[in-house]
């Protein structure tokens, strides 16, 4: 832990992503105890009203009256608490699936990644928003979408990683000895793969979280009253020349929460590399 803390602070840009993504966390998870306005409280007497710094709306309201600081707080715990179930979901599927594939070979391995093959030749975007229109708009369905939409990126890395595993001498010391294979998988392959899975689920948290806001602003995702930040954008896209804060903080949440997971994601996939670490 002690090395991880110094290599961070020599690190600017892993410093600084790791800053950012702390401060929207923190904000997150103690947005019901900081005393904010109700987010979904409307005043239409306070409609549209500008930044106040020091007054009772420091980042101004919505069009409803809504106060936009409490619902950039309230709805940065729906965005990362979906993105983050959603990663999970999709790192413990792609995982399993890369280990048993490229584990056990031969048809099963064939079978999986003509899977995999098919749904990367869709877009994304596309098959997401298929998908939440046909079973329709939930946070629920939001994270069923985008953690099988994801599960492949895992599969594909984790099954290039034990097609080498499987071949070193700790496994096939364990076949000699009579180990079985799902014994063999989750003893020795598990371990050993999951600093590659952790780096993807990194990197992979800013996409998704990209994703998050996309459905939200088409109205696919979080739905009213419950606040998300894409949601923000799309209520206040009307506003920009007249009320410009109303789209501006959350555009800015968004793009600073990425920012930070993508810079903190590179700084953690150098660490972890061990050719990186041996230079240092």
């Amino acid at each position: 832990m002690t090395r991880f803390c110094s290599t961070l602070l020599h690190s600017r840009a892993g410093l600084a992503g790791f800053v950012l993504l702390a401060v929207f966390v923190a904000g997150a998870a103690l947005a019901p105890w900081l005393h904010l306005p109700d987010p979904t409280a409307i005043g239409l007497r306070t409609r549209l009203s500008p930044p106040d710094w020091i007054g009772f709306h420091p980042l101004g309201t919505d069009p409803l009256g809504r106060d936009v600081l409490s619902r950039l707080a309230f709805g940065g715990r729906t965005t990362l608490a979906v993105a983050l179930t959603a990663v999970v979901l999709g790192a413990v599927l792609g995982t399993a699936i890369g280990i048993i594939a490229g584990f056990l070979g031969g048809g099963i391995d064939r079978v999986l990644m003509r899977v995999v093959d098919i749904q990367l030749a869709f877009p994304l975007m596309m098959l997401a928003l298929l998908v939440v229109a046909v079973l329709g708009p939930s946070i629920g369905n939001v994270i069923v979408v985008l953690a099988v939409t994801s599960w492949n990126r895992y599969a594909r890395i984790i099954r290039a990683q034990v097609l080498s595993l499987r071949e070193r001498e700790f496994v096939l010391s364990a076949r000699a000895i009579g180990a079985s294979s799902p014994w063999i998988m989750v003893h020795h392959i598990l371990p050993n793969v999951a600093t590659p899975a952790l780096v993807v689920a990194t990197l992979e948290l800013a996409r998704i979280i990209v994703m998050i806001a996309a459905l939200s602003f088409l109205g696919l995702g979080v739905q009213p009253p419950d606040p998300d930040w894409g949601q923000m954008l799309a209520e206040g896209r009307l506003y920009i020349s007249s009320a410009w804060w109303v789209v501006t903080f959350p555009g800015l949440a968004i793009v600073l929460t990425v920012l930070g997971v993508n810079l903190f994601g590179d700084w953690l996939r150098d660490y972890l590399d061990p050719k990186t670490r041996s230079n240092r």
